[in-house]
């Protein structure tokens, strides 16, 4: 027996799920039957993970978005509900950092990693909440990183940005508990993948990433999935609001 939840006939988008954590995202809420738009930057990424999920006997289409761009969000909500009728999950996962010291952060730079990772996810999940309100409800889950319970060096914008969308999630689960559209968030801790390989592949920073988390290793990105199918799934009904840090124990070893 699977022990994936049914997620039959709801409809998902991920965000910046062309690689990383968001493919396994996508490719996990597709092996749980959800129907699947795959949203990032880059076409052949996404195009890619969608002809895997097709390749499978799933349902998905690829749909080129900036989360930056308000014209680019409500295409795609509109290519969703065009595609497949409705929106029932959301996963907001696509995000922006730099790897440099506060000091040398350009101006531009703050601005791309909180328009990205904050205001994008602000103005993809209204759009997608006024549809879901149509249809009874929905379930909202960002993406967030240990980062946001605790600062660290060369990436302080980006986990300021990530514990502002935690209470981003807070407010956002506040707003709409009456909508039936439940937000919750899931933080990864240091996870192999292209988005923080310039941290861990340095092997003497990576063995002291490691010595830190008390499972003695990395996440991969389908360790991340589990908790993203959970609250989006039925046992998840009563919960909101809430972070779920899948860290190997990080936080609570600091």
């Amino acid at each position: 027996m699977s022990d994936r939840p049914n997620l039959r006939d709801k409809v998902a988008i991920v965000t910046g799920g062309g690689k990383g954590i968001g493919k396994a995202i996508a490719l996990g809420l597709a092996e749980s039957h959800a129907k699947i738009v795959v949203a990032a930057r880059t076409a052949a990424e996404i195009e890619a993970v969608a002809e895997e999920i097709l390749s499978h006997g799933g349902q998905a289409i690829a749909k080129v978005t900036d989360v930056t761009k308000n014209d680019q969000i409500e295409a795609l909500v509109d290519s969703t509900v065009k595609s497949f009728g409705r929106i029932d999950i959301l996963v907001n996962n696509a995000a922006r950092s730099f790897f440099r010291p506060l000091i040398d952060l350009r101006e531009d730079g703050f601005d791309k990693i909180f328009s990205t990772n904050v205001k994008g996810v602000f103005l993809l999940s209204r759009a997608v909440a006024k549809v879901m309100m149509q249809h009874g409800g929905g379930r909202i889950v960002n993406i967030t990183t240990v980062g946001a319970e605790r600062g660290g060096p060369m990436m302080g914008i980006y986990h300021a940005s990530k514990a502002a969308l935690k209470m981003l999630t807070m407010c956002m689960a506040t707003e709409w508990a009456p909508s039936n559209i439940l937000v919750n968030a899931v933080g990864p801790g240091m996870t192999r993948t292209h988005f923080s390989e310039p941290i861990w592949a340095n092997p003497e920073i990576e063995r002291q990433l490691v010595s830190r988390i008390p499972q003695g290793r990395l996440a991969q990105p389908e360790d991340i999935v589990g908790a993203v199918l959970f609250l989006c799934s039925n046992s998840a009904s009563f919960i909101s609001g809430q972070s779920i840090y899948v860290d190997g124990g990080t936080l609570a070893n600091t």
